[in-house]
């Protein structure tokens, strides 16, 4: 009998471990919450306009390449919110308030995307640099509150010749009382709105 009990002990500790692992996969492949940022409106009618535009894909770094909300503990480090993403990939969540931001605010006939069929005048190529929230005082980085800091380097390319018209970056940030995700998304919300008000702006007069 003693030597049964010894032959299955490596076989429970074998299912005990499957379990464990079984579990640990679970809560890896657990749904998050998902979240999105609102594109910049206006009260009145869209400008009217004549040119067609392409939003490119924006570029990116790999830490940013992705669903995930990413925190910035030190300068050096990226970690992401455990119980919240964006709902789509950060650079594709740029593109898609870029081009409903344009289509809102108007000054082209037509706004689109790469790939969308469109014969453009000009393409906005943009690369996505800062994207994240990090502690107002890094010494103390589990302290509230909160920076969310937001930066797109922009360069608008003129079709017919490919001539790059002109470059900038636009940079916002915006403060999150707490690391709470409800307070992260509202000062995302809060810093992008003022990067595409500006950027969107600035295309608008680049593009004649």
């Amino acid at each position: 009998m003693k030597q049964i009990r010894a032959a299955m002990l490596p076989l429970m500790l074998l299912l005990l471990s499957g379990c464990s692992a079984l579990s640990a996969l679970s809560e890896a492949s657990a749904q998050l919450d998902a979240y999105t940022l609102s594109p910049v409106t206006s009260a009145t009618a869209p400008a009217s306009g004549s040119r067609h535009l392409v939003v490119e894909l924006p570029t990116s770094a790999g830490a940013l390449s992705t669903d995930r909300i990413l925190i910035k503990p030190i300068p050096f480090q990226a970690q992401y919110l455990p119980d919240g993403r964006w709902s789509e990939p950060a650079p594709a969540l740029v593109q898609t308030l870029l081009v409903s931001s344009f289509q809102n605010l108007g000054g082209f006939r037509l706004v689109g995307r790469t790939g969308a069929g469109l014969m453009p005048d000009f393409t906005l190529m943009t690369e996505l640099q800062d994207f994240h929230a990090q502690p107002v005082d890094p010494a103390n980085p589990r302290a509230a509150p909160m920076t969310v800091r937001v930066s797109l380097m922009m360069t608008l390319i003129r079709e017919n010749d490919r001539h790059i018209i002109a470059s900038r970056r636009f940079t916002a940030s915006a403060i999150a009382a707490s690391d709470d995700t409800f307070a992260l998304v509202a000062g995302f919300d809060s810093a992008m709105q003022m990067v595409l008000q500006e950027a969107v702006g600035w295309t608008r007069a680049q593009a004649r």
